[in-house]
């Protein structure tokens, strides 16, 4: 990539505008995703036995299904990332390309 064309694409706007939605987006996943796991790790810490709490009297406790539901979010939540970088994101860095040639 020449220097040109390196100037272009940083002066465009829609680089910027595209720089901050992704940082944005992606630091607010982020700490969703953080929220789940410490929430997790604080509720073992303070109120161990409401995670150990028997389901059914059997041997499955609450923390089972909590823990499985807390490795779907990460499954989901990069789900949602990658639906809107192959939407919004894509779209703008195509616009980008586009306008810098």
């Amino acid at each position: 990539m020449n220097e040109d064309v390196l100037k272009r694409v940083q002066q465009n706007p829609k680089f910027a505008e595209l720089v901050h939605k992704k940082t944005t987006f992606g630091w607010t996943l982020s700490i969703v995703m953080l929220a789940i796991y410490y929430g997790f790790i604080l509720i073992l810490a303070f109120a161990p036995k409401s995670l150990g709490a028997s389901l059914s009297g059997g041997v499955t406790t609450l923390g089972m299904p909590v823990g499985v539901l807390i490795i779907l979010s990460a499954f989901v939540l990069t789900g949602i990332y990658v639906r809107r970088a192959n939407t919004e994101f894509d779209q703008l860095n195509q616009e980008i390309v586009e306008e810098s040639k």
